[in-house]
């Protein structure tokens, strides 16, 4: 697994400084580890701007903007919490990528609705925001691990998509 982490890590940050970009972060349930992730390798302060970690509801609200009423009617943990964490982080940093990740790590907290596992992340670039649920299985650590896997992934994806576009 840490081969796995530093392997993307590299490919990611190489992609990002090789189009002069900056990355920042809005994490909840994984509390700063894609952050961590994203800092491993050396040289990433050429392309990460930092992070947050709302980790409350009112962290959401007061640093990343999101909608009070997104909070009311869908919860900390939806696709459009996410979203509005990701576009919230890039606008926040002037960055070109927002990524955030929001979700129940447990081993408490979930619901039929919205059981442990269960996780949500968004990468914001301008223009577009795409979200993807993932349901994950474990204890906590490995919801967290998997979760901040998925959303370099999610990086990469994006990356490399864009990448042949233009």
């Amino acid at each position: 697994m840490k081969k796995e982490l530093f392997r993307l890590t590299s490919i990611v940050g190489h992609q990002l400084k090789e189009r002069g970009w900056q990355i920042a972060v809005a994490e909840s349930c994984t509390g700063g580890l894609l952050g961590y992730i994203l800092t491993i390798v050396p040289g990433s302060s050429e392309y990460f701007y930092g992070g947050v970690i709302s980790y409350s509801n009112q962290a959401k609200l007061d640093l990343l903007g999101v909608n009070s009423e997104t909070l009311a009617k869908w919860g900390a943990v939806s696709e459009l919490t996410a979203q509005e964490m990701a576009e919230g982080i890039r606008k926040q940093c002037h960055v070109q990528l927002g990524v955030a990740i929001t979700g129940i790590a447990g081993p408490g907290g979930g619901s039929q609705h919205k059981p442990v596992g269960l996780v949500y992340l968004a990468l914001a670039s301008e223009g577009s925001t795409s979200v993807i649920r993932r349901q994950f299985s474990g204890n906590r650590s490995q919801v967290r691990l998997n979760s901040a896997l998925e959303a370099l992934k999610l990086i990469q994806l994006y990356l490399e998509s864009t990448k042949r576009l233009s």
